[in-house]
């Protein structure tokens, strides 16, 4: 006998998601979920797990969905690594991958294409305390997360993940050394364990952390993250990304995400006149002006 509210209901912890073995639990035979999968309500993501609901789900999957699955399919001794590990933990700053990172042990270890991406397997050492539960999924922890993504990643996206997690608090200032104590022997160490001192916590955004980099590299760096402006009377005008106090100098990250709605644009444009009037002149940079790096340098070189 079909319990269908049972399977709803695992699946509703699983973000809809149900293995082969969770439906037999529940009374589905084979034929049962071959049935829901040609009526395209449920779709097989990979080989023993499926998808309920599958029409509301948008296209493509999300990868924190595909994380799960791999998971699911992989074994309860599968944990999250890499870029999944850093969504799972809300770490900014990472470019989008089609692969899904999982560790698991012995011959387990066994690549699988899941949905529009690739599910890679890893055989990672991990000590104890290394793993940790995030939404029900066993992940690696955030620094041990870090220490392994510095050591596959570039140092643009390496710094925006370190400001990411220092910024959300999910790193504390003294664990970067147990950052760098992970890392310690192992392939590609020696150049990322530098990439430690560059991080700075006041970062709000990756593309943030981007244009401070570009800035350092050319020799610009700012005086101040995050500096208060304020205004004769000692109230405060503004907060601005970067600051170069001698010549008044703003620069300002404008990311879609928080400036590309009209009331966004009406306030930057009143907190700019605001800025003008006090005597500062403000450069505003996008991540086009990251990728070139010279481009905001040369924008900030006009002003100072």
């Amino acid at each position: 006998m079909r319990h269908p509210n049972a399977l709803q209901r695992i699946a509703a912890k699983q973000q809809g998601l149900v293995t082969t073995l969770q439906c037999a639990a529940a009374g589905y035979t084979r034929d049962d979920v071959k049935k829901h999968v040609r009526s395209k309500f449920w779709a097989r993501l990979t080989r023993g797990v499926y998808l309920l609901d599958a029409d509301l789900i948008p296209d493509p999957l999300p990868n924190r969905l595909l994380a799960r699955a791999a998971q699911l399919a992989a074994g309860p001794l599968a944990a999250a690594v890499l870029h999944d590990a850093a969504e799972l933990h809300g770490i900014k700053g990472l470019r989008q991958v089609d692969r899904i990172h999982v560790t698991l042990p012995g011959n387990g270890a066994v690549p699988r294409r899941l949905g529009h991406c690739e599910v890679v397997p890893h055989q990672f050492v991990l000590r104890p305390g290394d793993l940790t539960m995030v939404d029900g999924m066993l992940v690696t922890s955030v620094v041990r997360t870090l220490a392994d993504l510095l050591l596959h990643v570039d140092r643009a996206e390496a710094v925006s993940a370190l400001d990411s997690a220092l910024f959300q608090g999910l790193l504390e200032e003294d664990e970067r050394a147990t950052v760098e104590a992970l890392m310690r022997g192992r392939r590609n160490a020696a150049l990322s364990r530098t990439w430690l001192g560059l991080a700075d916590g006041r970062a709000e955004s990756p593309l943030e952390t981007r244009g401070r980099l570009c800035c350092r590299d050319a020799g610009l760096r700012p005086d101040d993250l995050q500096a208060v402006i304020h205004r004769p009377d000692g109230s405060v005008a503004a907060r601005v990304d970067m600051l170069w106090r001698r010549t008044r100098l703003v620069a300002e990250a404008d990311g879609a995400e928080f400036h590309d709605r009209p009331d966004a644009l009406y306030r930057d444009r009143d907190r700019q006149n605001e800025l003008a009037a006090l005597g500062y002149t403000v450069v505003r940079f996008t991540w086009k002006d990251t990728l070139d790096p010279q481009r905001l340098p040369r924008m900030i070189k006009r002003f100072l």
